[in-house]
């Protein structure tokens, strides 16, 4: 498993990879910089341009490269492309490619495996340069195909190949960010109340935080992680049964906004004040529940267009070189807002 990390410079001649290596920036925004397009800064640009000088390197090599059998297009699989999570992810893939630059085929396969493969042949035929492959969960997934004449980066679901390329969210990380965050607020009393147990991602958050909390020498309230469901519902009753039996509860990790507005409808109900009495710390940061509410919602947002970003960035390096395989993980942010 390895880190987001420069891949290994080619021996034969200086590459754009070199490049954004060099001026400690990202292949796209190397790119970017190159090719004199805007939202880049100028001492960004500048710190690009001497890098190339420096590793002689000719911005024309990239447009030589698709010229010599490449089509400048890519595909984007995607299993769920209604959900909330996927959607950024694309959109921060097809920002990374560059508006002009990269033509993106997009296709849905609703979750369904045949619908997967059908896809990804018509791509093939289209004589796409790469493809990326967004899950619906971030459960580890069975690689879409072996040996294909074209890159492939998994996008949210990693590859259960190790020998793939995948970014996925960090979220043992993020769990332990979140309680780190209640805690530094003075938070000692804390519960968690998560989604289903049979997701990747709600048990890799409760790693998270057990280990950030036995670094303080506490454990959560009752000992364990409330695994249900991803629901309002699910966080009231849960929420519910905590103030009925712990009257020192002084904050609440939910596993997503959903959750965590649940909780928050249980508190006002009973009448205890958030944040005053208790902190909420939700997940996904979706605007639509987390401005929406009164107080508004802190969320952990696990910057999905940055996953999106990377994996097209990944993409790009494949075409032309190689890059070390693995799974690459995006650190999560915290928002604030009034409810922790």
């Amino acid at each position: 498993m390895s880190s987001l990390s420069p891949t290994e410079p080619s021996k034969n001649r200086a590459t754009l990879k070199q490049v954004a290596q060099l001026a400690e920036v990202s292949i796209a925004t190397a790119s970017k910089a190159l090719n004199d397009r805007a939202h880049v800064r100028a001492s960004t640009r500048q710190r690009v341009l001497d890098a190339a000088a420096q590793l002689r390197f000719s911005p024309n090599e990239q447009a030589r490269s698709l010229s010599l059998g490449q089509t400048g297009t890519v595909g984007l699989i995607t299993g769920d492309l209604e959900g909330r999570f996927s959607l950024p992810i694309l959109m921060g893939a097809e920002d990374a490619f560059g508006t002009g630059r990269v033509s993106v085929f997009l296709c849905d396969a609703r979750g369904d495996a045949i619908r997967e493969q059908y896809h990804l042949d018509a791509l093939l035929r289209r004589n796409v340069d790469g493809i990326i492959v967004v899950g619906a969960l971030t459960n580890p997934r069975t690689p879409i195909a072996h040996d294909l004449r074209v890159p492939i980066v998994y996008a949210y679901a990693p590859s259960t190949d190790p020998n793939d390329v995948s970014v996925v969210p960090n979220d043992i990380a993020a769990g332990a960010d979140a309680v780190r965050y209640l805690l530094d607020q003075g938070r000692t009393h804390i519960a968690h109340i998560s989604g289903e147990a049979s997701y990747t991602a709600a048990q890799e958050r409760a790693l998270g935080v057990t280990a950030a909390l036995a670094e303080r020498g506490l454990n959560l309230i009752d000992d364990t992680t409330h695994f249900g469901n991803w629901s309002e519902h699910w966080g009231r009753t849960v929420a519910t049964r905590l103030i009925e039996r712990h009257p020192d509860l002084d904050g609440i990790v939910c596993g997503n906004d959903q959750i965590s507005r649940g909780a928050l409808d249980a508190l006002q109900r009973t009448g205890w004040d958030v944040p005053s009495r208790v902190a909420l710390l939700g997940f996904d940061n979706w605007e639509v529940l987390t401005t929406g509410s009164r107080p508004q919602l802190s969320s952990v947002d696990l910057n999905f267009e940055r996953v999106g970003r990377e994996a097209a960035s990944l993409l790009f390096a494949m075409m032309s070189g190689s890059v070390e395989p693995g799974i690459r993980r995006v650190d999560a942010r915290i928002v604030t807002r009034e409810s922790a």
